[in-house]
């Protein structure tokens, strides 16, 4: 059976992450995706994580971001590169674009032009600060994101006197190809509904406040501590010159109410560290009784708020981190499950590539790269009964698929040989492959 938006043709201007991970979950969903990419490939070919022969342009972060698309390499800047993206476009049903806002006109990719050419166009544009305000020409990154709207600095974490950069995954940046995916979801419906296109704005900026609700949300009548301390006294402390690791340790004081403390944490085992998730009264009851915790919190009348009760809970964080250092983390692990208690080991991701239980739900998915050879990587996040997901091709290589693609929109082989000789495309830098 083919996926949901199978004959739908998606057209991928986007480089390094963001847009690209939502080319990703198009293509899951049965979407034709062509990734457009300048004659010396999307950035990101260039990262660390190399692959094969410097000229043949592939490293495993790209590798990452972009399985399930086909590759054409087109100059921009050259009036026949131009004339085949739009030729390509009213061919299409979506466009994706992340550049600086001034980019996509110069380039004449821009939503105006490219609607003008086909009318019901869906057309998600992603830019770092969005279009409005002072920054919205200024380019961005998930590192300058992280900085920029406090997700750094709510980590907690300093390394080398500054905040440490949460650099495990770029969560704005994934979270940004989340949203542009439901953005042309919703599009699509729309349009199916009205015959309508239309443009789509999302913003490195937007994603990032939304993924930090929960601390963002500033309700007067209860600030919490760190709202207090940034509006009364973030100002003096900083006019007083107080480095970083200073003013975060203001910051980061009762961060987090006695409620959670020995409940919603990591914990050193004997052998090993363990995560519980306890966010119900009930759940760390359960956690309390199994492991014969004496938490006075669940005596009538217990304060937590009060000086005694917040001792209580620091008594009572103490003498379970004791606990657990006595046994080894199959001991808790199995203890803990018994009691319905949510409980996992600490791994590194590493690991999840061989994982039973992701590889089970088919969240990890084995492809055969031209290059790379067997490459195992993260499968389509949900699964459906009628219209099933896939991820079967792996990423392309720079230009792999340029002339197929331009066959398939009507250029026989003398023209397609023309714009290869004029450099306004070209073709694969791997011609075996």
């Amino acid at each position: 059976m083919a996926g949901p938006l199978d004959g739908i043709r998606v057209v991928e201007f986007s480089e390094i992450i963001a847009g690209p991970v939502s080319g990703v979950l198009l293509s899951d969903l049965g979407a034709n995706v062509i990734k457009v990419e300048p004659p010396w490939g999307d950035p990101w070919r260039g990262s660390p994580t190399r692959v094969g022969p410097p000229e043949a342009k592939e490293t495993r972060g790209f590798i990452a971001v972009n399985r399930g698309k086909r590759s054409i390499r087109l100059d921009l800047t050259k009036p026949e590169g131009v004339k085949v993206v739009h030729r390509l476009v009213r061919q299409s049903d979506v466009v994706i674009t992340n550049h600086r806002p001034d980019v996509p006109a110069k380039l004449g990719i821009d939503y105006e032009t490219l609607s003008a050419i086909k009318p019901d166009l869906i057309y998600c544009e992603i830019t770092a600060f969005g279009r409005s305000g002072p920054e919205n020409a200024k380019p961005g990154y998930d590192i300058i994101m992280q900085a920029r709207t406090g997700l750094m600095a709510t980590n907690g974490s300093i390394e080398h006197g500054v905040p440490r950069v949460i650099r495990g995954t770029p969560p704005i940046d994934f979270a940004t190809g989340y949203a542009v995916c439901q953005g042309v979801l919703a599009g699509l419906f729309h349009r199916e509904r009205t015959g309508r296109g239309q443009k789509i704005e999302t913003s490195l900026l937007s994603n990032a406040l939304y993924i930090q609700s929960l601390p963002l949300t500033y309700v007067p009548s209860t600030p919490s501590a760190q709202s207090r301390m940034v509006m009364e006294d973030l100002l003096a402390v900083r006019e007083a010159g107080l480095l970083y690791p200073d003013v975060n340790a203001l910051y980061q004081q009762d961060d987090r109410s006695p409620a959670y403390r020995p409940y919603y944490r990591t914990f050193q085992a004997k052998d090993w560290v363990i995560a519980v998730g306890c966010l119900s009264e009930p759940l760390r009851k359960k956690m309390a009784d199994a492991m014969g915790l004496d938490d006075p919190r669940f005596s009538p009348g217990y304060d937590q708020q009060s000086e005694e009760g917040l001792e209580s809970a620091r008594q009572v964080v103490l003498e379970a981190e004791r606990m657990f250092l006595e046994k080894p983390a199959s001991h808790w692990i199995d203890l803990l499950e018994r009691a319905g208690v949510p409980v996992a080991p600490l791994k590194f991701v590493e690991e999840m590539v061989f994982d039973e239980q992701a590889i089970a739900n088919g969240l990890i998915v084995e492809q055969e790269h031209p290059l790379a050879g067997s490459v195992r990587t993260a499968g389509p996040i949900f699964k459906m009964t009628d219209s099933p997901t896939a991820a079967e091709k792996p990423s392309p290589m720079l230009g792999q698929h340029t002339s197929e693609v331009l066959s398939e929109i009507g250029y026989n082989d003398s023209e397609i040989e023309t714009l290869i000789e004029s450099g306004a495309v070209s073709g694969s830098v791997n011609p075996d492959i």
